[in-house]
């Protein structure tokens, strides 16, 4: 069975840090990539960073280029450091697992096979 468990959440003030974890069990992810999306009640999930686990191809959303690094720890944990945090990257955030069948990873969350769990990040301001 293909587990995904995120952590890592928390509190942060506005400009602060946190580092969040993905940890993959019953999967080998070399032919998988991981994103990390987050939600708001009320709003659309927004994709946020994905990382390519054969070559470590990265892609992250505007809103957060410069501020998180996604990386990978081992074959099967992927963090994600989010650093300068702002109130709007208040949010839960999930990861994902998505079969690999191009060059590159993507952030439609359609194209997601397996997710874990939320884990809550509260900026204060």
């Amino acid at each position: 069975e293909v587990q995904l468990q995120a952590s890592g959440g928390g509190l942060a003030q506005t400009g602060g840090s946190l580092r969040l974890s993905c940890a993959a069990s019953g999967v080998a992810l070399d032919d998988y990539y991981i994103g990390w999306f987050r939600q708001v009640p009320g709003k659309r999930r927004e994709g946020v960073s994905c990382v390519t686990i054969r070559d470590g191809g990265t892609y992250y959303v505007d809103s957060v280029k410069g501020r998180f690094t996604i990386s990978i720890n081992t074959k099967n944990t992927v963090t994600l450091q989010m650093n300068d945090l702002k109130p709007e990257d208040a949010a839960v955030y999930s990861c994902g697992a998505a079969k690999l069948y191009g060059t590159r990873c993507y952030l439609y969350d359609y194209e997601y096979q397996y997710w874990g769990q939320g884990t809550l990040v509260t900026v204060s301001s």
